[in-house]
């Protein structure tokens, strides 16, 4: 019982308690990995409904604002009187009189409020219905609060990072799920039934392994059209990113199912009946359940950077489609690093992102075994 006290948990409850209430007392002890699940959860909170978050058109192109740098929100006024309530004071160009750069100032005899649950430009809500509510709103049009900044066009990179977020962080999740869906069907069939079967599909995850995955996966890249349309080349980027991350999960999956095979509960179902289609979903699957999850949680982030690597090398999604790596490529060149580094702001969203994936894995996995301490 001594190891079930390092949850904290009396062990008449530890006793009883079922396998996935076992792994949430030892997750919680994470603090670490909890954090980090609180910060994946707002990340896709953001990713499901971007337009809410976002204060201006992600595609809206201002020539005025052309490399405007990141304005900073007040909540106390003592310019214009002392009050208080969110705002921005407009930023002002002028130009140094020896080297000609420009200088932004606040212009502080200017007041610009902004409002929570504001209305602004109408975005569509996952397919569903339109509207325009924000969390963030400008009561001035004319004067767009631009909290990272904008590009070379004059676009809100707050709020075309915001719209990123749906492509980068979903493209994890689509192409993690087909990289899992093939790797339990083909290393579940290897492992259960063997022989012939196992041999070719070994070779076959051998032959994977042994490709290098970056140039495949410029290859693969680069030889889609660029005529596509932006969902097609979400959808086939999803599928290249898949097609060689499926082989180590399906040789996990193997080892497990050669294994589970010849235990008491598995022949137990065959005598009482069950189909294989039964034994190997209802009862071989959930018994290393917590270890696929960790995997899973482990492979988004790699696929994230995978995502934003093509895009950034300009062989992955493809403007007007709006994800990290696409944004990156803004930075590409020195005039961007010397006088607009803001434009490595989707890049610090990148960080974030793999950071708390990472450690919401890392949390996962040894809380996998509750058992162990």
């Amino acid at each position: 019982m001594a190891d079930i006290a390092v949850t904290n948990i009396p062990p008449d409850r530890a006793a009883v308690a079922s396998q996935w209430q076992l792994i949430w007392w030892a997750f919680r002890r994470h603090k670490l990995a909890m954090v980090a699940l609180v910060v994946t959860v707002i990340m896709y909170i953001v990713a499901i409904i971007p337009g809410f978050f976002a204060i201006n058109d992600p595609t809206l192109q201002n020539a005025r604002a052309t490399f405007h740098p990141p304005q900073q929100l007040h909540f106390i006024d003592t310019d214009n009187g002392f009050s208080f309530g969110l705002h921005y004071y407009p930023l002002k160009l002028t130009r140094d009189p020896e080297t000609l750069a420009a200088i932004f100032k606040e212009d502080r005899t200017k007041r610009v409020d902004v409002s929570l649950f504001g209305r602004g430009y109408e975005y569509s809500v996952l397919g569903l219905f339109n509207s325009n509510i924000h969390l963030l709103a400008s009561s001035d049009k004319t004067t767009p609060l631009l909290l990272f900044g904008a590009d070379r066009l004059g676009r809100d990179v707050f709020s075309r990072t915001v719209q990123g977020s749906q492509i980068s962080l979903s493209i994890g999740l689509v192409g993690v799920f087909f990289s899992l869906l093939l790797g339990i069907v083909l290393g579940g069939i290897s492992g259960y039934y063997g022989g012939r079967l196992d041999f070719f599909i070994q070779r076959l995850i051998d032959f994977v392994l042994s490709l290098p995955t970056i140039p495949i996966w410029l290859a693969m890249a680069a030889a889609l059209p660029q005529g596509w349309p932006a969902a097609l080349q979400y959808m086939m980027i999803t599928i290249i990113l898949s097609l060689t991350g499926w082989a180590q999960l399906a040789r996990v999956v193997r080892g497990r199912f050669l294994s589970l095979r010849t235990e008491e509960f598995v022949a137990a179902a065959r005598l009482d009946g069950a189909r294989e289609s039964r034994i190997i979903f209802r009862h071989m699957l959930p018994s290393f359940a917590s270890h696929i999850i960790a995997s899973i949680t482990l492979a988004v982030p790699a696929m994230i950077l995978a995502e934003t690597s093509l895009s950034f090398l300009g062989l992955g999604l493809q403007p007007p489609t709006i994800s990290w790596g696409v944004l990156l490529r803004e930075a590409q060149n020195i005039r961007s690093i010397a006088t607009a580094p803001w434009l490595f702001m989707p890049g610090l969203a990148v960080v974030i992102a793999v950071m708390a994936l990472n450690l919401l894995g890392d949390g996962l996995r040894d809380a996998a075994d509750p058992y162990n301490k």
